[in-house]
């Protein structure tokens, strides 16, 4: 089993200390700075300052993205499932005529 690492992410001024698996830090630095800009472009496009109404947009905006790859990856499925039989059919139908 792998050794735990503590690292301390810093987000909307506040320092969180977590301890996780090595392989997570990567992942964990990168969308702390993610968050940490997205914040900073609220802040400064928009009349917010209340740090939990810039959190709650970062969030909603990151959530929103990852509900639209699932509805995206739904949409491109149903679409390829489509082609494939419909190429299943054609392949078939020439089989068949032989």
């Amino acid at each position: 089993m792998a050794e735990k690492l503590k690292i301390k992410l810093s987000i909307a001024d506040r320092v969180y200390p977590l301890t996780i698996d090595p392989s997570q830090e990567e992942g964990l630095r990168k969308a702390a700075k993610n968050i940490e800009q997205l914040a900073k472009k609220f802040e400064q496009n928009y009349a917010v300052r209340d740090k939990q109404d810039v959190l709650a947009m970062c969030a909603l905006q990151f959530a929103s993205k990852i509900e639209q790859k699932g509805i995206d990856t739904v949409e491109n499925t149903t679409e390829v499932t489509e082609r494939l039989k419909a190429l299943d059919q054609l392949v078939s139908s020439k089989i068949s005529a032989k």
